[in-house]
């Protein structure tokens, strides 16, 4: 690797490195809000469209072990500009699908080619950067990561609501040409060392079968009736023999493709418990709020967006002066008071209705920005606090790979949870509130509705409060996950002093 390469403009080359960043991000939330428009287009359920989410999520995290290989063997210039290039190749793909199938297929391709990305991208700052300036080099990708989730939602609402969804990937295309087009110029006579590394086959395959097998049996279980079905009873038992093949292997193969063995360090157990917990919570929270704003209230994409985006206010704000201050403090009440802001948003979503205005629903996101503000930094420097220097990069890399897992399974649990209680409060609403009910009879003729058109509202009103009652009872679960995890990082065993290493993610 070249350490002391400058690129001809390092504004320039920082651009088109955020750039990327940005774009990668940014597809992991620009699909959210979209979800209602795009399952309605390809005439599917809005719960199989989740597998939208979650086979870009899958696939990423399955990609993200193999960064180290690819960087040994092609460099980290030629790798970040393929990646780049393949991502906006597989974005200008999912705009064109004309079936979910195809979309799916297309999404889990973006999420591969996106794994490296991020890694890539904090590495080559870091080492086109001064010493001196690493740790703004650093702040200002946190800042893009922190951005790109909160601008996702607005930017796809308002592509869906004024033009149509498959816009939200082509933006992708000219975008990713032009940040790949500006590295490989400025980074030219770059000169990146690469070996013919070995890979870990069975590793590698074994992860590929059983991580793929369980994301196939959580989404795919609601609609063949769990395990009535053989089609998921034999998933399901691939998935246990394939990742139990994996586990065995990764913790006795000399060159793992995923090095478990760190999880023997207590502070990086207990912080990424915490890490891979609470990010698949936040990740429930941005896949829930735009689905239940649309299909529940009754918003257009555009004003999802809207009321989504205050979440990011405070983390903008907050980043910086975050980063500066918060090694004069224990690690373990910040990382406390970022769960506790977090669960106390859930209950106060837990109290959410059908009427609740605009402001109130923004105004819950932007109070739950402050305690994301707080979350990454504290868990992620507890989390590599006693590993040794050697061991930063790849405890940063496991972190990352769990952390995207938990959040492809958390989509789909919720998912899951939301329609099947809202199932249950359907049958129970039926029983007590049918046409021939006095105050059901009292309540739709206060809106003037007679006759057989009455029982199509009943069913809509039992269904939105259905739906409404389980939104509640979804974000209580939720709340007290984020108060159980004060106590997983109180596990955690000072000191916690940062160490320096392109490992630390956020």
């Amino acid at each position: 690797m070249s350490q002391n390469f400058q690129p001809r403009n390092l504004a320039l080359t920082t651009v088109g490195l955020s750039l990327a960043t940005f774009m990668q991000v940014l597809d992991t939330t620009i699909a959210n809000v979209s979800l209602p428009t795009i399952a309605g287009n390809l005439g599917v359920s809005v719960n199989q469209s989740t597998w939208v989410i979650t086979s870009f999520a899958v696939s990423t995290a399955i990609a993200l072990p193999l960064t180290g290989f690819l960087t040994r063997r092609f460099g980290e210039v030629k790798l970040f500009i393929w990646s780049t290039m393949l991502f906006s190749l597989a974005s200008f793909l999912c705009g064109t699908a004309q079936s979910m199938p195809m979309l799916i297929l297309f999404r889990a391709i973006q999420g591969a080619v996106a794994g490296p990305m991020y890694p890539i991208t904090q590495s080559l700052l870091i080492s086109i950067y001064p010493p001196a300036k690493r740790g703004m080099a650093l702040a200002l990708l946190a800042m893009v990561t922190v951005v790109a989730p909160i601008a996702g939602p607005i930017l796809g609402g308002w592509i869906t609501d004024n033009y149509s969804w498959p816009w939200i990937f082509f933006i992708n295309v000219p975008i990713g040409i032009f940040a790949s087009m500006v590295v490989a110029n400025q980074m030219k006579g770059r000169v990146d060392v690469t070996t013919r590394p070995k890979i870990d086959y069975v590793g590698l395959i074994t992860l590929i079968i059983g991580v793929g097998a369980l994301q196939i049996v959580l989404d795919k279980g609601n609609d063949e009736d769990w395990f009535s079905s053989t089609f998921i009873i034999v998933t399901a038992i691939v998935s246990a023999i394939a990742i139990a093949i994996f586990l065995i292997w990764e913790l006795t193969d000399d060159e793992p493709i995923v090095n478990l063995k760190l999880l023997r360090h207590h502070n990086f157990r207990t912080g990424t418990i915490a890490l891979v917990l609470a990010y698949a919570a936040f990740f429930a929270i941005g896949l829930l709020i735009p689905q239940w704003l649309q299909r529940t209230v009754g918003y257009t994409s555009t004003w999802a967006g809207f009321a989504a985006a205050p979440l990011g206010i405070l983390p903008v704000m907050l980043t910086f002066i975050v980063g500066k201050y918060a090694s004069r403090t224990d690690m373990r009440l910040l990382a406390s008071c970022a769960f506790l802001i977090m669960g106390a948003t859930c209950f106060m979503r837990s109290n959410f209705f059908l009427q609740i205005d605009f402001m109130h629903v923004a105004g819950v996101q932007l109070f739950q920005g402050l305690g994301v503000a707080l979350f990454f930094m504290p868990v992620t420097t507890i989390l590599l606090s006693d590993l040794r220097p050697h061991e930063i990069a790849a405890g940063g890399g496991l972190a990352t790979f769990l952390r995207t897992l938990g959040a492809s399974f958390s989509a789909s649990l919720t998912t899951f949870l939301w329609d099947h209680r809202a199932i249950v409060h359907h049958a129970q609403l039926t029983e007590h509130f049918t046409p021939y009910d006095n105050s059901a009879q009292s309540t739709l003729q206060a809106v003037g509705v007679t006759g057989q058109a009455s029982n199509g509202l009943l069913e809509q009103l039992i269904n939105q409060q259905a739906y409404q009652i389980s939104f509640n009872e979804v974000f209580h679960m939720l709340g007290w996950v984020f108060i159980c995890l004060i106590g997983v990082v109180w596990m955690a065993r000072p000191p916690f002093g940062a160490k320096a290493g392109p490992g630390a993610d956020h």
